[in-house]
């Protein structure tokens, strides 16, 4: 029996974006489509098969120990999007503000599907789920260049809802207007998840 299953969930592409250098700004350009290559999409600021360890995983490594880089794209949810927006009281985000790689519509609570699950697309092309992307101060500021006063809003509106990071299993084209199928481990959840996050 696979490990993996493929759910009847499904994903619409509706936005693809890169951010080209992190030290100008976290902002994200809209772009139709994107090569995902093993290090990622050539050229943006999260690619590598490498990266610097940050405060993240402050716990397991050193800041700036070179860790496997399982944070090549940010994928968000426009329904999240949708809630944040609606939480900061204002019409919309656009993505790029917020430095997305992908943002997708159709698969509800997004933000929590599990970790190491899979969005496959029709040429094969996957990415695999890390974990839960936590927001932070950092597109604060882009918010302010477009919508003046609001970007301290977004990190708690913004709770819950960030989005997954993700990283490339299998090569191949996303674009606009694709479906990308979920798939999900095929395990229970573990039982002592409560405890062990009360030890931290």
């Amino acid at each position: 029996m696979p490990a993996l299953k493929p759910t009847s969930f499904s994903a619409r592409i509706v936005w693809i974006g890169r951010v080209d250098d992190r030290a100008a700004t976290l902002r994200s350009s809209a772009l139709p489509e994107v090569f995902a290559s093993f290090a990622g999409v050539e050229g943006e600021e999260h690619a590598g098969l490498t990266r610097p360890a940050c405060s993240r995983v402050r716990a397991q490594h050193p800041r700036d120990t070179v860790i496997r880089n399982v944070r090549q794209f940010s994928v968000v949810s426009a329904e999240d999007l949708a809630a944040v927006a609606a939480k900061m009281g204002i019409d919309a985000i656009d993505p790029g503000w917020v430095g997305a790689s992908l943002v997708i519509e159709g698969i509800p609570d997004f933000t929590h599907v599990p970790p190491a699950s899979r969005l496959q697309g029709p040429d094969g092309v996957t990415l695999v789920v890390d974990m839960e992307n936590r927001p932070c101060h950092l597109p604060a500021k882009v918010i302010d260049e477009d919508a003046p006063g609001h970007g301290k809003a977004f990190k708690g509106a913004a709770a819950g809802r960030r989005g997954v990071t993700a990283w490339v299993e299998r090569e191949g084209w996303l674009r606009l207007g694709e479906t990308l199928r979920l798939h999900i481990p095929d395990q229970p959840v573990w039982p002592h998840l409560a405890a062990a996050r009360a030890g931290g």
